[in-house]
């Protein structure tokens, strides 16, 4: 059964919103300006600097200085980088990824993984972060800048929809915790 035939109203199926990326590196300077070139030949999109929020003197971070940098993917990028990432984690993702929202996140430990990238020594080796924001249609009225409304209970996105979907659309499977 397709997913299509699944909802019989359409204003019930929720898709992909945005799939943010994130590298934190902890430091200014080279490192950062490698993994902001790893970022942008992974997304084909350029990121953004993240400033810490706080001073930590034991890792030497000060506040106000860029430590990471992200990229947020929409529509067509998305579900293209998603499908990559999926395959970095051969497909397999942890119930307990997933908020009482409907959104997601996990991580690759080594960009690497992802298929059809190559190794590259001036660079080095990151991790990223991915976090994906899954919605159903109707959501905009929460975010609108004129009139703006609250979403009723049905058109939020629920844990269990969101692993359905997950799991129909993209065949991943999953294990540990239960939102059944």
């Amino acid at each position: 059964m397709s997913t299509t035939q699944k909802y019989m109203n359409v204003m019930q199926k929720p898709y992909v919103e945005k799939v943010v990326v994130n590298i934190s590196v902890g430091q200014a300077g080279l490192p950062l300006q490698r993994a902001t070139t790893v970022l942008e030949q992974l997304t084909e999109q350029k990121p953004i600097h993240r400033k810490a929020k706080q001073n930590v003197r034991d890792w030497g971070i000060r506040r106000n200085e860029p430590i990471a940098c992200i990229v947020t993917l929409r529509r067509l990028k998305a579900i293209t980088f998603l499908k990559k990432a999926f395959d970095a984690v051969n497909k397999q993702l942890s119930e307990s990824c997933f908020d009482v929202n409907g959104n997601f996140s996990f991580g690759i430990n080594e960009h690497i993984e992802i298929p059809g990238t190559k190794y590259d020594p001036q660079l080095g080796i990151f991790g990223m972060d991915v976090s994906i924001t899954i919605e159903k249609p109707g959501y905009r009225v929460k975010r609108r800048h004129r009139m703006k409304s609250k979403i009723g209970k049905k058109q939020r996105v629920r844990p269990v929809e969101a692993i359905n979907y997950v799991r129909d659309e993209y065949d991943i499977e999953f294990q540990g915790g239960s939102f059944d």
